[in-house]
């Protein structure tokens, strides 16, 4: 039931790799965390509040991307920046200014605190897991 639009976010990660000349192996891993991310926002459908999903969504990717920087000694935000790319809320930023520029201000302010929530929820989601990591690998006698 969520395959398909999760090979839809795969194939849309993949190409957004190809303009930015991400290539070889690490084309298919970054995409990977793309329909992961997008897998976990679909799957927490239940929590009927799509902030927490992209929060718990975002979670997931950047442990994701944190494990797959480690793997294959690159920067995490090689995976991340990919991953993100199906849960950018480009649709309510276009109608947050839409809603602006025809005059709806109740529509505006709706729209625009959503997105920002939205937005929100994607950076505390990097920031926690990025910590995290950064915490155990800081404390002596883990491995790094």
């Amino acid at each position: 039931m969520y395959y398909l639009p999760c090979l839809w976010a795969f194939f849309a990660c993949a190409a957004f790799c190809l303009v930015y000349n991400i290539r070889g192996k690490i084309l298919p891993l970054s995409s990977f965390g793309g329909a992961l991310g997008w897998f976990v926002y679909l799957s927490l459908n239940f929590l009927n509040n799509d902030i927490f999903q992209f929060f718990f969504a975002t979670i997931a990717t950047a442990v994701y991307s944190e494990v797959m920087a480690r793997i294959y000694k690159k920067p995490a935000m090689e995976f991340q920046i990919v991953a993100l790319l199906p849960m950018v809320p480009g649709g309510g930023i276009f109608y947050t200014m839409e809603y602006c520029v025809i005059g709806n201000n109740e529509m505006f302010l709706k729209t625009g605190l959503h997105t920002l929530g939205i937005a929100g929820a994607l950076a505390l989601g990097i920031l926690l897991v990025s910590s995290l990591f950064r915490i155990r690998s800081a404390v002596p006698g883990t491995k790094k």
